[in-house]
């Protein structure tokens, strides 16, 4: 299992400082990786930075192990485990805390939107529909996001067309039909309503109208 360790450890620093402690008790249950975390990238929620791993190979836990944890402490298990080297796993973990407006959650949803994983970006699309909601929670959670990070936000929105253009145009011959592209339109109408104008879209036109880019 992970050992204690300071507020420095990649994996505590993925959270505001607040939620050190839990972090820790969510360490202490987790089996020791063979690599270290890898890439991570820093944004803002709340107004402090945050450094999330880009990817984990800590293997999970057993089941009893993560039912020791208090419910946030789970949360934030599940929130580590959705940036696992293993598809599936993230998927798995992501299915859990998708549907929340936790602010410390949300940074770890917007990155799985800007990843290659058809699946994960339906399941996503499913659970955020409310985004297209003015005022709803989850269009207050996820438009102040992207305000507060705005670049991060500019890059997870090329990544979304970079894929499909990649490895989904043949299913989706039209950038609009794709997951991805929904989803981008939810984050957008929601960062619109926080910032008070429209923000921009960064998919190519061609994307837009015909699927060509």
């Amino acid at each position: 299992m992970q050992q204690l360790s300071d507020s420095s450890n990649p994996l505590i620093t993925a959270f505001p400082v607040e939620l050190a402690s839990d972090a820790e008790a969510v360490l202490a249950v987790m089996p020791d990786s063979r690599l270290q975390p890898h890439a991570s990238f820093s944004v803002a929620v709340e107004g402090r930075q945050v450094m999330i791993p880009g990817r984990l190979y800590n293997d999970e836990p057993p089941a009893d192990a993560v039912a020791s944890l208090s419910s946030r402490q789970q949360q934030l298990l599940h929130c580590l485990y959705s940036r696992h080297c293993d598809g599936v796993v993230r998927q798995r973990h992501l299915e859990k805390i998708a549907g929340s407006t936790d602010p410390w959650v949300v940074p770890f949803v917007v990155r799985l939107v800007g990843e290659y994983v058809l699946e994960i970006l339906v399941v996503i699309c499913d659970e955020l529909r409310d985004l297209a909601t003015p005022g709803s929670c989850g269009s207050l959670a996820y438009g102040q996001f992207i305000v507060d990070n705005p670049a991060f936000f500019a890059r997870t929105q090329r990544q979304v067309v970079s894929y499909w253009s990649c490895y989904y145009r043949g299913a989706y011959a039209s950038f609009r039909g794709y997951p991805g592209c929904t989803l981008l339109d939810l984050l957008r109408a929601a960062a619109s309503d926080r910032a008070g104008h429209p923000w921009p879209n960064l998919a190519p036109a061609g994307a837009r109208v015909d699927g060509y880019c």
